[in-house]
């Protein structure tokens, strides 16, 4: 096993940050976002299991040593392993229904965007006369 970090391949492409506010734009900038974060919640998912394995791992390990009557200090060493690696745990699951809650509330605005801005795009777009910008009329 690894300690390395390393890039997963066919992870979703991040959102592009531009000045472009026009409202297929922003649905895609949300799609590409909650696609994101889904993602992202199940690699910490995975991440939490694997990690909440490992502190079992050295959990074991510390008592099979104390067993084995080594020297006090490995026994001391590999349970703060194990501590610590549940306490790594317990904030990559934090993390993870940090990026879910991200996630939900990603989708709910792109909902919400849709059914605020989604029908007036339709008439905006089928036009074949240029429409105003918005806040044209507030001055």
């Amino acid at each position: 096993m690894s300690s390395e970090l390393a890039a997963r391949p066919g992870g979703a492409a991040p959102a592009v940050v531009d000045g472009d506010n026009r409202y297929k734009a922003v649905q895609a900038k949300l799609d590409a976002l909650g696609r994101a974060l889904d993602d992202a919640g199940l690699g910490l998912e995975e991440l939490v299991r694997s990690i909440r394995k490992n502190a079992k791992r050295a959990e074991d390990a510390a008592r099979d040593v104390d067993n084995a009557e080594l020297d006090p200090r490995f026994v001391k060493l590999t349970s703060n392993v194990g501590v610590a690696l549940g306490g790594a745990g317990v904030q990559v699951k934090k993390l993870y229904e940090t990026a879910q809650e991200t996630a939900d509330l990603t989708h709910e605005t792109r909902r919400t965007h849709s059914k605020l801005y989604g029908a007036l795009d339709d008439i905006r777009s089928n036009r074949r006369e240029k429409t105003p910008r918005p806040g044209f009329f507030n001055r």
